[in-house]
């Protein structure tokens, strides 16, 4: 079955509104880690896990860390939004099927 123009632009708004609070979340994701780090360790995170001068241990516990909370981060945000997104698309056909019983 074909989609619809509407289906379609209901896609690309969705698609649109993930991205940003992709964006978003990630972004104060990653600073609130950065602060735990320093506060935690006492030392700020490395800024190249790279350098001979950063251990190998710090380096992989600041990047296990910092993955793993920015993807959960990142996916308790988006499907917050996406039922948020998928709550306010239902109004206009719930006023609809009210308008109907009037």
């Amino acid at each position: 079955m074909p989609r619809t123009s509407d289906e379609e632009k209901q896609d690309m708004a969705w698609r649109l509104i993930g991205a940003v609070v992709g964006l978003g979340v990630g972004f104060a994701a990653r600073k609130a880690i950065e602060f735990g780090w320093q506060k935690t360790t006492g030392k700020k995170p490395p800024a190249d896990p790279n350098s001979l001068e950063t251990s190998l241990a710090e380096a992989v516990g600041f990047a296990v860390v910092l993955g793993v909370g920015m993807e959960v981060a990142r996916i308790v945000a988006t499907r917050s939004a996406h039922k948020r997104y998928q709550a306010w698309k239902a109004i206009p056909a719930k006023a609809e099927r009210i308008a109907d019983k009037v």
